[in-house]
């Protein structure tokens, strides 16, 4: 089919006024002027979606959909460790059921805020096979092995045997608090074997920074009453302890040189890095939040040769009143920044659209193209999936939503403005209905 569009923003260039996106099956086969492609596309169907922007869909980067079930249940806490006992006592409550129904209904919401793909989160990988993804997902196992470090290998195994079945996962180790050392190696020696993306969740609090460089606070007292190891507290940031853990284990691996010139060629995998994107060991890590960073952290980012990305959650990050996100000065150490939208147990909704407006109000003056590339080209990068995802191009997979402009303002203005569900949208080369 052809789709027809007052405007069409594809990310590689200026949007195109009057522009058209060809469709053949799952993929996009040409995009430009209406005339263009309506006279080298003769006899498709045309779909004009009037005088509307048409977009490609929206990545979240991070998400919980198994929470979904939670929202407005957790008032805002005065400390992030009360909201830890507040959402464990939420979670004893929850069956199996009551997972896979929020997981449902989370997917849902997400898709009728314009939201194509998704990188989900979940605690429970065995309930996978029993949910229909309604967007293209990236399924991570979330671990945790705060009580029984000895059992790592034993814990990431077992998930990965319930996520092999998925076109599209990785491995989730829940945070440096709650995932040994031992843990975070495991995932560092199978990511490479199995072309699989990793991660995990740090410096959220100034709680998680008192706890591993002070070796004090509440966080830090909360877990020495449940039994966990402090023996690596009071020594160094989290950001410090998580780069040495990743860095001992490239050097002690004898795979780590011959996986890096494995993922720069073509695999056959199903869930395998894109053809056309070279990805080393170094790039696979999407870290969330890094809100809590020192001096000397940022002095370890700018003279490491680790680019990982990162994903910022505007409005989670002020549900909990963290420190201010230092998005220039990250940038500015080279990172690729995301945007989420963290669970709905610190959130309102899954509307990627009104992220964008949350962050936009935090940094007024970054340009509204800039705020729109955080939830389509970042996160495709991110997922190593950068010439088929988060833009409309020529073999790019078909995932396309659309929403109403006047044109009274800049397009990308006017898209991080918008403030409802789309109207229309595509994922796989399939057109389908929002709601």
């Amino acid at each position: 089919m052809i789709i027809r569009a007052g405007t069409v923003v594809t990310m590689d260039g200026p949007p195109i006024e009057n522009g058209a996106v060809a469709v053949s099956g799952s993929r996009i086969t040409n995009v430009g002027k209406f005339s263009e492609i309506s006279a080298t596309n003769s006899g498709e169907q045309i779909v004009d979606l009037g005088e509307q922007a048409l977009l490609p869909g929206l990545i979240n980067a991070h998400c919980h959909l198994d929470y979904t079930c939670l929202r407005g249940k957790i008032p805002p806490p005065k400390s992030f460790t009360e909201w830890i006992r507040a959402i464990n006592a939420e979670k004893a409550n929850l069956s199996p059921e009551d997972y896979v129904r929020s997981i449902k209904e989370g997917f849902a919401e997400a898709k009728r805020f314009g939201t194509t793909t998704i990188a989900n989160l979940t605690a429970f990988p065995e309930l996978i096979r029993r949910i229909k993804s309604l967007v293209r997902t990236w399924w991570f196992a979330e671990l945790i092995d705060v009580r029984e470090p000895s059992r790592a290998n034993e814990i990431v195994d077992a998930a990965l045997e319930k996520l092999k079945s998925t076109e599209h996962w990785g491995l989730a180790p829940h945070a440096p608090f709650t995932a040994s050392a031992n843990l975070y190696r495991r995932c560092e020696e199978i990511a490479p074997r199995e072309n699989a993306l990793l991660t995990t969740h740090l410096a959220e609090s100034s709680e998680e920074m008192s706890m591993f460089r002070d070796a004090s606070g509440t966080l830090y007292d909360f877990l020495k009453e449940i039994g966990r190891n402090m023996s690596d507290c009071g020594r160094k940031t989290p950001l410090s302890q998580l780069t040495e853990i990743v860095r001992d284990c490239t050097r002690s691996s004898p795979d780590s040189l011959a996986a890096t010139s494995r993922l720069s060629r073509p695999s056959r995998s199903s869930h395998s890095l894109d053809s056309s994107t070279s990805v080393g060991m170094k790039d696979r890590w999407m870290v969330v939040h890094l809100n809590e960073l020192t001096e000397s952290d940022f002095d370890l980012l700018k003279g490491s040769t680790t680019k990982f990305s990162i994903v910022h959650c505007p409005r989670s990050h002020a549900y909990f009143g963290h420190s201010p996100f230092q998005f220039h000065k990250l940038r500015k150490a080279g990172l690729n920044i995301c945007l989420g939208t963290d669970s709905l147990a610190s959130n309102d909704d899954l509307s990627l659209f009104a992220e964008m407006r949350a962050f936009q109000k935090e940094f007024p003056k970054l340009p509204p193209d800039e705020i729109f590339r955080m939830v389509t080209l970042n996160p495709a990068l991110a997922l190593a999936k950068p010439h088929v995802l988060g833009r409309i191009g020529k073999n790019c997979w078909a995932d396309l939503i659309a929403v109403p402009i006047t044109g009274s303002t800049s397009a990308f203005e006017e898209i991080v403005a918008f403030d409802r569900v789309v109207s229309w949208l595509m994922i796989n080369g399939q057109v389908q209905n929002p709601g």
